[in-house]
């Protein structure tokens, strides 16, 4: 009797953990979507995809993406500005964070040239989780302030290379391309069981009989 009881708890564990686990919604991030945005992953072994941007030409990488303990994922995207064959390209990180409901939570952004860092703020979402009204507005919002934070502390650098100005306006296109390319897929809801007819008035004074 023990050892039933004992298995009847381990399945009913089992089924409750699968159907918690189907409950949940889960983001994504397309990346062959992403990389068809950006003109293809073309180059550097299938890895990044090149194109122009204000005269310059810019490569974005395949993003990282990992998971985060509350749901969501946090994406870093490499974008190189390069400058050509004989000179040594810059490069810029952009990093993404999305809540476990697909709402952008933070984002930052930093760029990397002749070996000196310049990097934005961290750019927070003032929405709490759930709230979706307005996630569109949001990010918006959240991107045109790091752009320009990001640019502001840029032109202190007293940069002349047209490729180099304008590298802020190659973050902002990349933060709009992963910003589409990121989904929430429906929580898939466990079947219920058919309920039992309620049992018929006497019933019980019919099986004494």
């Amino acid at each position: 009797m023990k050892s039933s009881s004992f298995t009847s708890v381990l399945r009913w564990l089992s089924i409750a953990s699968i159907s918690i686990m189907a409950s949940q919604a889960e983001v994504t991030l397309d990346v062959e979507a992403l990389g068809k945005s950006l003109g293809g992953w073309d180059v550097k072994r299938k890895r990044a995809a090149e194109y122009e941007l204000s005269g310059s030409n810019y490569r974005s990488y395949k993003p990282e993406i990992t998971p985060t303990p509350e749901g969501g994922i946090f994406v870093s995207v490499r974008i190189d500005y390069v400058r050509g064959m004989f000179a040594s390209d810059d490069f810029a990180t952009l990093e993404m964070t999305f809540a476990a409901d697909g709402t952008l939570a933070s984002t930052q952004s930093s760029i990397a040239i002749q070996g000196k860092k310049i990097t934005s703020d961290v750019i927070r979402s003032g929405a709490k989780l759930g709230e979706n009204n307005g996630a569109v507005g949001s990010s918006v919002k959240m991107g045109g302030d790091m752009i320009a934070n990001l640019t502001e502390k840029l032109s202190r650098e007293n940069l002349v290379e047209a490729g180099r100005v304008t590298f802020p306006a190659a973050v902002r296109h990349n933060y709009n391309k992963v910003f589409q390319a990121v989904s929430v897929s429906e929580p898939v809801q466990a079947p219920l069981k058919p309920e039992q007819a309620p049992a018929k008035p006497g019933a019980g004074l019919e099986l004494k009989k």
